[in-house]
C-alpha cells in the first residue's frame, strides 16, 4: 500500500505540475502533496495536501475535488501497471499545523522550567 501510495503521489504531482487540470483555483496555486493513502483493496486514493500561501485551503481542497475524476483519467497512462485505477479523494493536510503546535508547547516556559528542573535532578 505505501509503494502504490508513493507511485499515485508521485503521478498525481505530475499532472498539476503540468497544467492539465483546467481551473483558475488551481492554476494559480502552488500545492505540496504530502502523502497518499490507499485503501487496502487499493481502489481509493486520499491525498493530504498543502496549498501553499493560500488562506483559504477549503477553496482549493473543493476544486481539487471537483476535478478527481479529471485527474483520475490523467493518471491512467502512468499508473498502467494497477489492475484498477483508484478514485481520488483530496484532503487537507493538518500534520504541519499539529507540528506547529508540538514545537509552541515544547518551547514555552512551562516546559522550558521542567526541563531545566529535570537535568539538576540528575547531577
Amino acid at each position: 500500500m505505501l509503494r502504490v501510495g508513493e507511485q499515485v503521489r508521485a503521478a498525481i504531482t505530475q499532472v498539476l505540475q503540468r497544467g492539465e487540470v483546467r481551473d483558475d483555483v488551481i492554476e494559480k496555486t502552488v500545492i505540496s502533496i504530502s502523502e497518499v493513502r490507499m485503501s487496502p483493496d487499493l481502489k481509493i486514493a486520499t491525498a493530504f495536501v498543502t496549498p501553499l500561501g493560500v488562506t483559504d485551503h477549503d477553496a482549493v481542497i473543493g476544486a481539487l475535488n471537483r476535478n478527481a475524476k479529471y485527474i483520475r483519467g490523467r493518471l491512467g497512462s502512468q499508473l498502467r501497471q494497477m489492475k484498477y485505477m483508484p478514485e481520488v479523494r483530496f484532503r487537507d493536510d493538518t500534520s504541519f499545523d499539529n507540528y506547529k503546535k508540538i514545537d509552541e508547547l515544547l518551547r514555552s516556559p512551562e516546559v522550558q522550567r521542567d526541563l531545566d528542573h529535570g537535568d539538576t535532578e540528575e547531577e
